[in-house]
């Protein structure tokens, strides 16, 4: 069984910086990843993916240019350094990864889920 684990998340006032982690129960060689988030009240949304390789990355409109997806070199770890943190980006980080090698922005592309980790913005 395939698990994935977030850490990293906390409480941080707007303007600070967070680094959230994901670690995957084995190494995934061959799969692309991606972090989501879930604010209450509102549906699951895409935030970024990166390939398997590392070498493509995608991120919404609403995080590009602060917040940075990464991966480990031995492919089985996942970052998201995310900075200049707004209220607006409080909900639950959740790292999702995917059979493909690539993924894209639906949640549906992705096959394994991890719990989540709050993050949450004081203003």
């Amino acid at each position: 069984q395939v698990q994935l684990v977030e850490s990293g998340g906390g409480l941080v006032q707007a303007g600070g910086s967070l680094r959230l982690s994901c670690a995957a129960s084995r190494i995934f060689s061959s799969y692309a990843m991606g972090w989501f988030r879930q604010a209450p009240g509102k549906e699951r949304e895409f935030v970024a993916t990166i390939s398997w390789s590392g070498s493509s990355t995608s991120s919404a409109d609403s995080v590009k240019g602060r917040f940075t997806i990464s991966r480990g070199y031995a492919k089985n770890t996942m970052y998201l350094q995310m900075n200049s943190l707004k209220p607006e980006d409080t909900a639950v980080y959740y790292c999702a990864a995917s059979r493909a090698t690539v993924a894209g922005r639906a949640a549906t592309e992705y096959d394994y889920w991890g719990q989540g980790t709050q993050v949450t913005v004081s203003s």
